[in-house]
């Protein structure tokens, strides 16, 4: 049986093979060493906690104090965090190991994991084509073997996407279950931090340690987490308006339909339900997002951290160059359309009519799982796409997000 120690060379090397790809925005190559060694030390005294051993990436927008963290932009480029989110603090005290930070679309707001200000992540099983975003660094970390697991961040989709064009296991907890503390914020209605894994079991392993209670979040859930538990579900229900739709490649279809044969095989009772809002669950989701982030991203002005443009001459040129250098085009695109929504006379028009639809799909939601165990449907209408569409046409990548912002509109 290999050592923490001797695991943590493997991934180094291979990292380092694989730096092609674009997948590590840093290595933290002698403290994972150091960490490793003490790991082995507490497992050999019997004294090891529940992740004892396990090698853990970082998606570059969760805070660890002591290191860089720039949610994959330039405003924030050489940023060192002062203090470690709390999910980050439960693993370590979990004796986890964390060996760097990833790659992710800028401010977690991309389908691709092109929109970096360092480049874009190549899927590891066909580097012409991207890992899914905005957690694409964390999804390829694990699928390329450079690590037993990653921390990711899930505002409309970017954890299970990306799990599904690198074929890992990615799991977004419901809202509220895992502090958002140390989190930099795209979305703070939406936003939930959750691992990527190689298989279920390690997934949950994972978020029985990082889920629970926080002083620091007031919205984390106060009720404990209930045990995972083997078993299967009796009676589910798939999205048939999302299987029926024509952006749904026949692929997908045909390999989800499959999979509720499986499950019918098996014994569980699976039946079709509709949800009428589903076309219109995207612009419900940029509507809301855009407005959160619009006041988000206010905080990063060139002052108090990060990137400030050297040609500023005063505070109102300190915000507009160092804003409009810092902050890449997808960003200002949201920030852009989040403003507008707010500003006088269209808030009841946008911001107002989608806050309505929000609590029409978490009411739909509400019930409908009041029936069955659980929603399917697929996760994305097609599988990984290639490198440089997220850029070229941001609108298609947009619909991207058709199947999984349900969840997050409904919590």
């Amino acid at each position: 049986m290999s050592t923490t120690a001797q695991a943590v060379e493997q991934f180094l090397a291979k990292i380092d093979q694989t730096k092609d790809l674009n997948i590590f925005l840093e290595v933290w190559a002698d403290e994972a060493r150091a960490q490793a060694a003490e790991v082995d030390e507490k497992i050999a005294a019997g004294t090891a906690g529940s992740l004892a051993g396990m090698v853990i990436a970082l998606k570059d927008n969760i805070c660890y104090r002591g290191h860089n963290v720039s949610a994959a932009s330039k405003i924030l480029e050489g940023f060192e965090s002062q203090f470690s989110a709390t999910a980050v603090e439960r693993l370590l005290a979990a004796d986890a190991v964390f060996i760097g930070r990833t790659n992710c679309d800028e401010f977690a707001m991309g389908s691709g994991n092109e929109n970096s200000a360092f480049g874009p992540t190549k899927n590891p099983h066909d580097p012409t084509k991207v890992p899914g975003g905005s957690s694409g660094g964390s999804a390829a970390a694990v699928a390329a073997g450079l690590c037993h697991a990653a921390l990711g961040s899930d505002t409309g989709g970017s954890i299970r996407q990306p799990a599904s064009f690198t074929g890992t296991v990615g799991f977004k907890p419901s809202y509220g279950r895992v502090s958002r503390h140390g989190l930099i914020a795209y979305a703070s209605s939406f936003d939930q931090i959750g691992p990527f894994t190689t298989s279920v079991k390690d997934a949950a392993r994972i978020m029985e340690v990082i889920a629970g209670p926080d002083a620091f979040d007031a919205t984390a859930m106060q009720e404990p987490l209930t045990p995972v538990t083997k078993g299967q579900p009796k009676k589910v229900a798939y999205l048939k308006t999302a299987v029926d739709n024509p952006a749904v490649d026949e692929g997908v279809r045909k390999a989800f339909m499959a999979q509720l044969e499986l499950l019918e095989n098996a014994g569980v009772v699976v039946e079709p339900v509709e949800l009428e809002l589903l076309n219109t669950l995207v612009p419900i989701y940029y509507i809301i997002t855009t407005a959160e982030a619009s006041s988000n991203l206010a905080r990063f002005d060139g002052v108090h951290a990060g990137y400030r443009h050297p040609e500023s001459t005063d505070l109102e040129s300190v915000y507009k160059l160092s804003r409009s250098a810092g902050f890449g085009k997808e960003v200002q695109r949201r920030i852009m359309l989040g403003t507008f929504v707010l500003s006088s006379g269209y808030y009841d028009s946008f911001f107002g009519k989608a806050q309505s639809a929000r609590r029409l799909v978490q009411e739909w939601t509400d019930k409908t799982l009041e029936e069955y165990d659980a929603i399917l449907c697929p996760t994305s209408p097609t599988t990984a796409f290639e490198i440089g569409r997220e850029v070229s046409d941001p609108t298609v990548n947009y619909l991207e997000d058709i199947f999984t912002v349900q969840a997050n509109i409904a919590g």
